[in-house]
């Protein structure tokens, strides 16, 4: 049986069967696979990092079990967006399913981040999505030309036939 973790998009996370980088794909719903393995190569992270239009949103659970199981930091670890897969190998490097043991550890690992760590991402995920919002919020248009010139007295008015009187 080859259980793996699947992180949607939304953040909910499902335990499913795949048997080949194929379902993996299937999954993902994206071309150009990518694979983060843990420090002690136990478990291997799938995912696409040209996601679609909704994906594009940090996936943080995926993201912090990503950090709890390896070497990165919380400024260093990649903001894994969309969705992601969590799987083991075989020795022969073949996707192998995630063991109940294996289910517990990466529990039990992702429940050890520190509340620095958690400060830090949410500061990293807030920033990515302002500069993602620069990015997608249309061009504001132009203001309209003002001139902050005031009329002059002796101006003559339209419609107007005589001068105003200056003298009251």
């Amino acid at each position: 049986m080859n259980t793996i973790l699947y992180f949607s998009a939304s953040g909910a996370v499902y335990e499913t069967r795949a048997y080949t980088e194929a379902d993996i794909n299937t999954l993902i719903q994206d071309q150009g696979l990518y694979c983060l393995t843990s420090a002690d190569r136990q478990f291997d992270f799938w995912f696409s990092p040209a996601t679609q239009g909704c994906q594009r949103q940090v996936n943080r659970a995926a993201t912090e079990v990503l950090l709890a199981t390896t070497d990165f930091t919380a400024k260093s670890v990649p903001l894994l967006r969309g969705c992601v897969v969590v799987a083991t190998h075989d020795s022969d490097g073949d996707l192998d399913g995630l063991s109940w043991q294996q289910l517990d550890e990466l529990s039990a690992k992702a429940a050890t981040l520190s509340r620095r760590d958690d400060r830090v991402l949410d500061r990293r995920i807030a920033g990515d999505e302002r500069r993602r919002a620069r990015e997608i919020a249309p061009a504001a248009p132009a203001p309209a030309a003002v001139s902050c010139a005031r009329p002059q007295a002796g101006a003559k008015r339209r419609g107007s036939s005589h001068a105003p009187s200056l003298n009251r």
